[in-house]
């Protein structure tokens, strides 16, 4: 017997297809177990329903849970073995195992390793019938190691070189994904000259001077364990060279000229090129002797990779990666093979069979290499199990013969190559049983005439049973020739008639016994339209109206709904649809189409359409369109307590059709002079039923709209007062709050005075405690929003009603809501305050809540107060700044952010209620650890020399920690703005004051001056100084300046010039001339020459050397100095390097003391900030 029962395809035509459809859709839940009821008494195997994966990579901070659920009748019992041997988790106290289930959870939170349970682990689910077994479950914990430390060297190279980056990044559990960034956690661009290789490096075509910089920082991210490590920094000075030559691509990655790659079938397939060379080389991929697969081939990485998804055979084969610039191409061949591990051809199906029956299980598996089978029987290898004279092996095939119920069981295929495995369990489940009809007794099948019916018959038995049919209580079975029986016990009527009307028995026969079960067939009249809507041609302005009047089987309720060009109609007031007729009143353009009238009923549906075409109207003379006239002759008839009619005449429409009419009320008694919309009815309708509340003194007027507006009031109609009846409805937003410990304050929004529904509005008021057996307390109060009940317990909840009462009698009993008596203080302070200091900056504060009988009020949340211990030099100040923090609702923990590193400080936690906060818990003291210090807060230099300057600073402002000692660098400038080599000093701590000796006489001096702590370097301050000048030399240069001979010579000179100034303007006024050219080559200025002489490009400075120093021999004014726009001094030269960095604290670090000025030409390595390794990972 077969799992699953296919239907019968004989008489099935083409036409029927729907229906095959449903029967299969029928079919499929005739599987074993058929049905629900079925699972109280019938036996089946062990099934394994729900396993962990294969390779399972758990994280080792939480409990390990290994998922193993199975099925069975009688439910399986379930056992372990680890690394191949009994697993008794009953010596094992961390280990529990779900009731009911084979889940195992161990509690390694509380204690123990998750190495300890590191291993292979299997489950068997067993029950009387077989025993079925999970895959092989690896259990590994994940890991995340940290970066080995390394000194990375800076890296110098010329401009046009390629450079690779390395980030052999940590090998984790399961591996981590690398990514580049800098200090401020910004992801380095890339492009087709940079971009990052799969191995994780960064691999540089050819470098720029804009890729010089000191914070390439390589990642990676561990996401099992959501964590992130970062490698050193990688510090890149790109130097910039007058010319580089250009060069054809060569290979960074693969090396050679061929290379070999091997991938799983299904998996993705990686293939990378990354070339350097000048210009940036361009990659391109093709395939040997083949194409790439159009729908599974993706770019990456600037078309450095290839990537081919769901990877199978077809696609080994040899890839090439060609490389192409200017200067020429190279190429790379990856010779690809594909294996595959095993994967199913056919995988063994469950059987369920009679006594004597037989049956096969089959289990076919394909890999590259061929995988090998063995089978299991109920876990065991089926050459050492116990031997079954029905079972018979033939390689991938058992074949049972003529069984027994002995001979169920779970049987195990396992498909196996080097690259994985495949197990299946499959049962064989022997039963004898006799038949059962599962579909519902009496049900009732209801058909439309001349149309299929199908009439279920679900059974089940072992030995299958044979299915018949009859009709009435004598009738005979029913033969093919008329009725389709399909294999699944459903009866077939192709074509339903009347006279198919009765009730239908189904029989269900094996050898064990027999089942019967009666269903009943109606067969209903069609629904059919009688009366089409026909063909319409209407002038615009006008009204049209389409009939559709339908004829159905009495027993069923039709709805009729109307479609406009297969869509809902316009939502537009003017369609009106009654009974069996449609009406579009003032047609225009847009309602011309196609009209459906359909006709629903819950076992059919018929519909009918027709056209409307608009036409122009015949010419009229212009009408006068304007709002229309006021109705009149309002009238109030059928006067009755809750309602009244009311009828008008309308006024003239003014050539526009009204649309609808808008009436008002006027409460003469409580809102004399105020006018209420009451209701809308349509343009066509002159009457209304009006809804009236008690106790008012109506008054109505109609007002008349078309499309251009709405006319002025009608004249108001009599009045007319409704009888008083008692209110309809209780006061809303009723609360019950306390002011005061020992009272409780009720409040509501009264009704108003349409809402009275009589005279003599009051309010009766009830409270109770919510949790006690007291009775209801009430108490009737006037026309007030407020009543105070005094002498509550402090806050406890209370059920409250608040009920409208007039002279008629009371509103409908009301709901209750629930309020507080007041608040009063907390009485208990938060207890084992736990201070836990994260960094310099930073503590977490814990706590245990305090009892909730003890607030006494909404818990609103927990207030730390914290306050930095006083020094010696600020204890005289009046009182000691205290900051507050506070976390809202039940939170026990809190972070205190912005504290000041190197400092003391004292806190408490006060728990807060809606009155206020509670005693302070008792003081609890901490100590944040040492930070950087800041800049010193001066530096001055004083008292110059020939060959000394004398330095004299204070100390930070705030040191956050010891000073350890001071660092001066300094380095000589010259008269082009060059700096000299830099010269490195410890200074104790302990000095204010700095003579530096056996200097250069005359010389200006660059100082570079910061502090220490234990935590690092703190910000630095630069001053500039110069020496005295020789004065020996000074008086030399006065003499030559006063010499009589010089001042003789200087003269001559002068006289000179004089005569040939002379001689030249006597030469012009003779009228010589000559050539323009000639004049412009004979006085031509050598600081305007277009062209330079070496290389011929102009003589401004070019784009490339406009951050060079200016060299000897450039112009610079008179004073020595650069102007700005001759220097164009940028960041990266006066800067530190990197833009910003963080502390250790996670402050930033990116302001600059002083002026902006260079830097040193070299070293200056404990002037930066620290690596954010910390702040990295404390941010993750």
């Amino acid at each position: 017997m077969q799992l699953k029962i296919m239907p019968k395809k004989k008489r099935l035509s083409a036409g029927r297809a729907p229906l095959m459809l449903f029967l299969c859709q029928m079919i499929s839940a005739l599987e074993v177990p058929l049905d629900p009821k079925l699972l109280e008494d019938l036996v089946q195997p062990p099934t394994i329903t729900q396993q962990s994966p294969k390779d399972y990579i758990i994280d080792p901070r939480e409990n390990i849970v290994i998922q193993c659920e199975a099925k069975g009748k009688p439910s399986p019992s379930f056992s372990w073995t680890r690394n191949g041997t009994h697993f008794d988790i009953d010596k094992d106290p961390l280990v529990t195992m779900k009731p009911g289930s084979g889940t195992l959870t161990i509690n390694i939170m509380s204690e123990g390793k998750a190495e300890t349970y590191e291993g292979v682990y299997q489950c068997t689910a067993r029950n009387e019938r077989g025993a079925a077994i999970s895959n092989n479950i690896v259990i590994r914990p994940s890991r995340s190691p940290l970066w080995t430390k390394e000194k990375l060297e800076p890296i110098i190279l010329r401009n046009g070189q390629s450079l690779v980056l390395p980030c052999r990044p940590p090998i984790g559990l399961p591996p981590p994904i690398i990514f580049w960034m800098d200090n401020s956690f910004q992801r380095l661009p890339q492009s087709e000259r940079v971009s990052q290789g799969l191995n994780g490096d960064l691999y540089f075509s050819n470098v720029l001077p804009e890729d010089t910089r000191e914070d390439y920082i390589c990642y990676a991210r561990f996401n099992h364990t959501q964590t992130i490590q970062q490698k050193q920094p990688i510090s890149v000075k790109v130097i910039s060279a007058k010319s580089h030559r250009q060069r054809p691509p060569t290979f960074l990655t693969p090396d050679g000229n061929t290379s070999r790659k091997e991938e799983l079938r299904g998996n993705v397939l990686s293939l990378e090129c990354i070339a350097e060379g000048l210009p940036t080389p361009i990659i391109y991929w093709i395939k040997e002797d083949g194409t790439l697969p159009i729908n599974r081939t993706f770019y990456r990485n600037f078309k450095k990779t290839l990537q081919i998804v769901q990877v199978t055979e077809a696609d080994s084969g040899n890839y090439q990666c060609i490389a192409k610039n200017a200067l020429g191409a190279i190429h790379h061949t990856i010779s690809v093979t594909v294996k595959a591990a095993p994967y199913w051809i056919i995988a063994p199906q469950n059987l369920v069979l009679s006594p004597e029956e037989d049956g096969t299980l089959i289990c076919r598996a394909n890999g590259n290499p061929k995988p090998r089978i063995s089978w299991l029987s109920n876990g065991v290898p089926i050459e050492i199990a116990p031997d079954d004279p029905s079972r018979k092996i033939d390689g991938d095939t058992i074949i049972f013969s003529k069984v027994q119920e002995r001979s169920s069981a779970v049987y195990q295929c396992n498909a196996s190559n080097e690259y994985g495995y495949l197990l299946a369990n499959a049962f064989v489940n022997v039963l004898a049983e006799p038949p059962r009809i599962l579909t519902s007794a009496n049900t009732l099948y209801q058909v439309i005439a001349n149309r299929p019916a199908l009439l279920d018959c679900a059974f089940f038995g072992s030995p299958l049973p044979t299915i018949e049919w009859f009709k009435g209580a004598k009738g005979s079975a029913l033969r093919e020739d008329i009725y389709v029986l399909h294999e699944n016990g459903t009866l077939e009527i192709p074509v339903a008639q009347k006279d198919s009307t009765g009730t239908y028995t189904c029989v269900a026969r094996n050898k064990l016994g027999m089942a019967n079960n009666d269903v009943h067939l109606e067969i209903k009249d069609p629904t059919r339209i009688i009366k089409q809507p026909e063909y319409a041609v209407v002038q615009r302005g006008s009204t049209v109206s389409f009939e559709c009047k339908v004829k159905h089987d009495h027993t069923l309720i039709p709805t009729v709904m109307w479609l406009k060009d297969h869509g809902e109609l316009p939502n537009d007031g003017r369609f009106t649809v009654d009974k069996d007729r449609l009406v579009v009143a003032d047609v225009n353009d847009d309602d011309g189409g196609t009209y459906t009238c359909v006709a629903n009923t819950t076992l059919d549906n018929v519909s009918a359409s027709a056209v409307l075409s608009v036409v122009a109207p015949t010419p009229t003379p212009a009408p006068i369109y304007d709002v229309p006239n006021p109705p009149f002759d309002l009238e109030l008839t059928d006067q009755l307590d809750r309602s009244v009619q009311l009828s008008w005449t309308p006024g003239d429409d003014n050539n526009s059709p009204i649309t609808k009419f808008i009436i008002e009320y006027e409460d003469a008694m409580h809102e004399p002079g105020l006018w209420h919309h009451q209701t809308e009815v349509p343009g066509t309708q002159t009457t209304a039923q009006l809804k009236l509340s008690p106790y008012v003194n109506y008054s109505f007027r109609v007002m008349a709209e078309n499309n251009l507006g709405r006319s002025l009031p009608s004249e108001a109609s009599e009045q007319y007062l409704t009888k008083a009846a008692e209110p309809d409805k209780n006061p809303t937003a009723v609360e019950g709050l306390g002011s005061e410990p020992d009272n409780l304050v009720i409040t509501w929004k009264p009704l108003n005075g349409f809402e009275s529904n009589g005279p003599g509005l009051q309010y009766k008021v009830s409270w109770r405690q919510k949790d006690g057996d007291d009775e209801w307390t009430s108490v009737v109060v006037a026309n007030v929003s407020k009543y105070i009940v005094s002498g509550t317990p402090t806050f406890v909840p209370y059920l409250i009603k608040v009920q409208a009462l007039n002279d008629a009698g009371f509103a409908p009993e009301p709901a209750a809501v629930m309020g507080h008596s007041g608040e009063d203080l907390p009485m208990v302070a938060p207890g084992n305050v736990r201070v836990n200091v994260v960094n310099s900056t930073l503590a977490e504060v814990h706590w245990d809540p305090v009892p909730l009988k003890s607030i006494r009020g909404h818990l609103q949340g927990y207030r730390i107060y914290y306050w930095k211990a006083q020094s010696s030099l600020t204890r005289n100040r009046r009182h000691i700044e205290k900051k507050i923090l506070t976390f809202q609702g039940s939170k026990t923990h809190g972070m205190l952010p912005g504290l000041e590193p190197f400092s003391h400080y004292t806190l408490n936690v006060r728990v807060v209620n809606g009155k206020g906060e509670g005693p302070a818990s008792p003081d609890k003291v901490f100590n944040t650890p040492e930070g950087v210090p800041s800049a010193p807060s001066s530096l001055k230099i004083v008292n110059p020399t020939l060959d000394s300057l004398t330095l004299e600073w204070e100390p930070p402002s705030h040191p956050n920690g010891i000073l350890t000692e001071y660092t001066l660098k300094y380095q000589p400038i010259n008269s082009t703005h060059e700096l000299g080599p830099l010269v490195d000093l410890k200074i104790p701590a302990n000095k204010t004051r700095w003579i530096l000796k056996n200097l250069n006489f005359s010389t200006r001096y660059k100082f570079y001056f910061y502090a220490q702590t234990a935590a690092g370097s703190g910000i630095q301050i630069t001053e500039e100084a110069i020496t005295t000048v020789d004065e020996a030399m000074a008086s030399r240069q006065v003499d030559i300046a006063t010499q009589g001979w010089f001042i003789g010579l200087m003269c001559a000179v002068a006289l000179l010039i004089l005569i040939l100034l002379i001689v030249c303007f006597i030469r012009r006024n003779k009228g010589g001339k000559y050539p323009v050219k000639e004049k412009e080559d004979a006085h031509a200025d050598p600081e305007i020459q277009p062209m330079k002489e070496d290389d011929g490009t102009f003589g401004e400075y070019s784009d490339a050397e406009d951050h060079k120093p200016l060299k000897k021999g450039s112009r610079t004014p008179s004073d020595r100095t650069v102007k700005k726009e001759d220097s164009d001094d940028s960041l990266v030269d006066y800067g530190e390097g990197v833009n910003g960095q963080f502390n250790e604290d996670g402050s930033f670090i990116g302001q600059y003391s002083g002026k902006k000025e260079k830097e040193p030409a070299e070293g200056n390595e404990s002037s930066e900030a620290p690596s954010p390794v910390n702040a990295m990972n404390s941010f993750v």
